[in-house]
């Protein structure tokens, strides 16, 4: 449980959240491995929706225990569609305790970047940043006749870091592909995880790497894993578990968009590990509880921007739009990792 849970709300709300927390609780306690001091690594992704923006009114206390509550559960998390304002980032890890750490990018600046930025929340206890730390950047193009030349960056600029959990040695990095049109061939698309996919594969097999441990993992906009856009991962040597190619994360799951993608040199049977994606709305912004949270939400529910009243069926679009803004539309994926490696190492120093 996170280390600052006073609730700070009263009345109905305060019972309500401590009830519902209660609920959330037993659900992550049935659908997340618990957490090991020494033998495994919880990580997980997740696209958290414009953390933080006003569009449906700013987060309340509610989503914020709730959010809090479910990261806490793991121990390693990259989120993406963090906005330029990091109180909401900061209010996150004022829940989780002072042994959790972040490390967050710049904003990624032009209309394509969105203003936002890419975070890794982390627990310090058990998780150490091990130094490296950087945005990515692709190489100028080269022609003979051209000599070098720009080349046009990634919409949202990928974030990587270093890091180690008990002997495991990796480096992490986070993505929010260039959507583009609602197509799963998107040209624009394929290219950025084309290039991406091409630079971190030479990064990885450097001999000067910081590790030659890569994950890779986020919000690719990925439709279907038999899609252009997957297989530009998994041509490029990036290998992905059947069990998370199977995981549609987003709240209609219909979607691929989150991946968790690995190139190790470490030898693991991906395809044993325990994976997952938690849907927190089975318990929490409940359709049936439309009523409940009508005070909470601002005046767009009752009225359209024209000012027209809003019919029954659109106010229950607006609610089922606005709880998306109070949690995401992207549920977090996650992975188990064995980093317990002291007995192979004894076996191999012995031979």
């Amino acid at each position: 449980m996170p280390f600052f849970y006073k609730i700070e709300s009263r009345g109905e709300t305060r019972r309500r959240i401590a009830s519902k927390l209660i609920t959330l609780r037993d659900q992550l306690d049935r659908d997340i491995p618990q957490r090991t001091v020494t033998d495994t690594l919880l990580l997980a992704t997740w696209n958290i929706r414009e953390f933080d923006s006003d569009k449906y009114g700013n987060r309340g206390e509610e989503a914020f225990s709730y959010i809090a509550e479910i990261i806490s559960r793991f121990d390693l998390v990259a989120v993406q569609e963090v906005r330029e304002d990091l109180s909401a980032l900061e209010t996150l890890a004022g829940k989780l305790g002072p042994w959790w750490r972040f490390l967050v990018t710049d904003v990624t600046e032009g209309r394509r970047g969105n203003a936002e930025r890419m975070a890794f929340l982390f627990d310090g206890r058990k998780v150490r940043h091990g130094g490296l730390a950087g945005e990515l950047v692709l190489p100028p193009s080269f022609s003979r006749v051209e000599g070098y030349a720009p080349t046009l960056q990634f919409a949202r600029t990928p974030f990587i870091a270093g890091f180690r959990a008990g002997w495991f040695r990796f480096m992490l990095s986070t993505v929010h592909i260039l959507y583009g049109t609602s197509e799963p061939d998107d040209p624009q698309r394929i290219e950025e995880i084309q290039k991406l996919a091409t630079l971190l594969k030479k990064r990885a097999r450097d001999r000067n790497a910081w590790s030659n441990n890569l994950i890779l993992l986020g919000d690719f906009n990925i439709f279907n894993p038999a899609d252009p856009t997957f297989l530009a991962l998994t041509d490029n040597s990036f290998v992905i578990p059947d069990r998370i190619q199977a995981l549609p994360a987003n709240v209609a799951r219909n979607k691929h968009y989150d991946q968790i993608a690995f190139m190790l040199k470490r030898r693991m049977d991906l395809n044993q590990l325990r994976a997952g994606v938690f849907n927190f709305f089975e318990n929490l912004y409940l359709d049936d509880e439309e009523q409940t949270y009508m005070q909470a939400m601002d005046d767009g529910y009752h009225t359209k921007s024209n000012g027209q009243p809003r019919t029954d069926r659109q106010k229950r679009s607006y609610y089922r739009s606005w709880r998306t803004f109070q949690m995401s539309d992207h549920l977090p994926m996650w992975v188990e990792l064995p980093i317990e490696f002291g007995q192979e190492y004894l076996e191999g120093e012995s031979g």
